[in-house]
């Protein structure tokens, strides 16, 4: 009977705990049930309501223009590029800036006075800092003072080179032919002249089609000036980024030197000619 009662004892107080457990998670399930369905205040009310996202602002930068003028209806964005010369830029607009009407394919204005035929480069020349100017097919080579910063002149140039062309005005005015190379080119005089000719034929041909192309990728040119016969020298003038470059005499001796020597037995020396002086000026490294 005492074994009986114990077993009986022990059985009711394993029900009555089970059934508190029970009622313990019966509890549990209903707060928890009662919490979803309820919905309380959060601490910050203006981060639940539907924000828009944000758009950052658009920025004007100096290489995208547009233009409200009807002769330019589309944009129009200038590209940097890197000369050899630290003093020099090349600014390409992305459409042609000399066209067969307007003389030639290259255009080199190295001080204000020779600008006076380009109301582009009297435009570039009132930059402050702007020391020459040149014009290639499709760029535009800007050469600085030394102690002027590009950082300062950049914005001036892409609004002066953005504001002509949206102008609708030509780049350069077509000088007139001079009568004296009009009739040098005539073909008129004697055989050695004739021989002569061949010669200078020779050499611009070279430096058109081997030459030119590779001195136009860095913003500058080359233009012939004359042949020296009885020397056998050759008088070439830098222009846009070569002019200055301090690797102008490895250009004029190891290369474009070489070149004509190796293909035209005439030529002895390849010398840089300079306006200002009109001088022979020998270029040693």
């Amino acid at each position: 009977k005492t074994r009986k009662a114990k077993k009986e004892r022990m059985a009711s107080a394993l029900g009555s705990g089970r059934l508190a457990l029970l009622r313990c998670a019966r509890e549990a399930l209903r707060r928890a049930e009662a919490a979803a369905c309820s919905t309380p205040t959060p601490p910050y009310p203006h981060l639940t309501r539907a924000q828009p996202c944000w758009t950052p602002p658009r920025l004007h930068t100096p290489f995208s223009s547009s233009s409200s003028s009807s002769s330019s209806s589309s944009s129009l964005f200038i590209q940097i590029q890197e000369t050899p010369n630290p003093l020099s830029l090349m600014f390409v607009p992305g459409r042609d800036v000399l066209v067969s009407t307007e003389g030639g394919v290259a255009r080199d204005y190295p001080n204000p006075k020779a600008a006076k035929r380009s109301p582009l480069a009297q435009r570039l020349f009132r930059v402050e800092g702007v020391n020459g100017v040149f014009f290639g097919t499709d760029f535009v080579t800007v050469t600085k003072q030394e102690d002027v910063e590009w950082s300062v002149m950049k914005p001036e140039i892409f609004a002066t080179i953005t504001d002509f062309f949206a102008s609708g005005r030509d780049v350069a005015v077509a000088e007139a032919a001079d009568p004296a190379e009009a009739a040098a080119e005539a073909g008129v005089g004697d055989e050695e002249e004739e021989e002569e000719d061949e010669i200078v034929l020779m050499i611009k041909e070279l430096l058109d089609t081997r030459i030119r192309p590779a001195v136009q990728d860095d913003g500058g040119d080359i233009e012939f000036v004359k042949f020296e016969e009885d020397t056998g020298v050759v008088f070439l003038q830098l222009q846009g980024a070569c002019s200055g470059c301090p690797s102008s005499s490895i250009t004029l001796k190891s290369g474009i030197e070489n070149m004509l020597m190796h293909y035209i037995p005439e030529v002895k020396e390849v010398v840089e000619f300079h306006p200002e002086d009109d001088s022979r000026m020998p270029l040693s490294f």
